[in-house]
């Protein structure tokens, strides 16, 4: 399977990162295990992307 960060996620990470968010950053690791384990469900509220991004799939960091 395909791991893949869009630039602008990207560039979140860093900024989480840079303003040593730890919550966040933490919960993105937590994620990244969680896909390993189970692509389709669990954590982060895993959704079918549509249109030109079918067949990809998106989490949720925060409740945004």
């Amino acid at each position: 399977m395909l791991k893949a960060w869009s630039d602008e996620a990207w560039e979140d990470y860093l900024y989480w990162y840079a303003q040593n968010n730890k919550s966040t950053i933490k919960k993105i690791h937590r994620l990244i295990e969680a896909i390993e384990r189970s692509p389709f469900s669990g954590i982060g509220k895993p959704e079918a992307l549509k249109y030109e991004l079918s067949g990809k799939w998106s989490r949720r960091i925060t409740e945004e």
